[in-house]
């Protein structure tokens, strides 16, 4: 079980944070246009983005134990013990990524704070 460096951390959180902000522009707009024309309450972009960004993380470390950019870095999310981490623990994982000092956690854990929180691990598949 070979942990992943931090460069592979980035690669994943560019890839994923792209695909999460073009999924949630498409989204956005198309509510928007229910709020132009049949007056629906509006909510910010911010909204959509942590709630897609949730669902996102979610559904897929769940289904899969990977996101897109875990795929394209060969990758994917374990328990401490190397095995499918459960629904608990993923939940878990996506709601403390919301947290906007999360990554700040790497120098003094050695991990983001939703792996540590979660206790889960990124290693190499």
């Amino acid at each position: 079980m070979n942990k992943v460096g931090i460069g592979t951390r980035v690669l994943n959180f560019m890839v994923d944070t792209l695909v999460v902000f073009l999924i949630t522009y498409v989204v956005f707009k198309i509510r928007n246009w229910y709020v132009v024309y049949y007056h629906v309450r509006y909510f910010s972009f911010i909204w959509f983005f942590m709630g897609i960004l949730f669902m996102y993380y979610s559904l897929l470390e769940i289904a899969f134990n990977r996101t897109p950019g875990k795929y394209l870095s060969f990758s994917k999310v374990v328990d401490q013990h190397g095995h499918k981490p459960t629904v608990g623990a993923i939940l878990l994982r996506s709601l403390v990524r919301l947290i906007l000092v999360d990554m700040f956690f790497i120098p003094f854990l050695d991990k983001p704070l939703h792996d540590y929180i979660s206790k889960t691990e990124l290693v190499e598949a």
